[in-house]
């Protein structure tokens, strides 16, 4: 990505928000773009430093391990979501990675201990960080909030009903997802078996309001997704 494409990205993304043209360059200089493709992990460090992610194109979740080794996702992220660091410190970040999902995936990235410094010089970049790690909060409290009280058939209809907010596209009386996800993986982000999630998969697809394919995926909208 060439200087004056990071440029349009960046002033149109919620972080540089209120920011001057001069002091987007300076945010501009400090990041680093990449080119992923689908299967490919991102740690959140580059040999040395950790580094905060913004999600240009495409889409990737978030996997973390547990003390047992066992992996569960914990997000999945779409463009102009961040992810990486949170707390500004430099610290294990082994039990949490991200993989890609789709081919050609932009992503930039800071450095760390950059993006700290680049808070100081840039008050403003301090209140609009707080505010998207705050909305990135908020959803992972519904998210466990649906986990503790939900049971799986209705996890299920809420993580499509979620989906189809960031991701679908109105196609007559449908709701069409490009779908980038397995069984497993929509086992593992609400906290099920893959036998349980294929079970209701077919379940939905009986009752006609779903169509599932590996490519797509089509929600009725006259079915549970009101």
């Amino acid at each position: 990505m060439n200087a004056e494409m990071k440029y349009i990205y960046l002033s149109k993304h919620s972080l540089a928000a209120q920011l001057n043209e001069e002091q987007i360059r300076i945010l501009c200089d400090a990041a680093k773009t990449t080119k992923a493709n689908k299967g490919e992990i991102i740690q959140y460090d580059d040999g040395a430093n950790s580094r905060i992610y913004l999600l240009i194109q495409g889409k990737a979740k978030i996997t973390e391990v547990d003390e047992s080794g066992n992996e569960f996702i914990k997000e999945i992220v779409n463009e102009g979501d961040l992810f990486g660091k949170w707390s500004l410190e430099n610290g294990n970040t082994s039990d949490e990675y991200a993989e890609v999902l789709t081919e050609n995936t932009i992503l930039c990235s800071f450095d760390l201990k950059q993006f700290a410094a680049l808070m100081q010089q840039l008050p403003i970049l301090i209140l609009n960080y707080a505010r998207l790690m705050n909305e990135k909060l908020r959803r992972l409290e519904n998210r466990h909030s649906n986990l503790v009280f939900k049971d799986v058939k209705t996890r299920l209809i809420y993580f499509f009903k979620d989906w189809a907010k960031t991701d679908g596209n109105q196609v007559g009386n449908k709701v069409v997802l490009k779908n980038y996800l397995t069984h497993s993986d929509i086992a593992a982000f609400i906290s099920t078996s893959r036998q349980s999630v294929t079970g209701l998969l077919n379940e939905f697809k009986e009752t006609g309001i779903l169509s599932y394919s590996r490519k797509q995926i089509e929600l009725n909208s006259q079915g549970a997704w009101n």
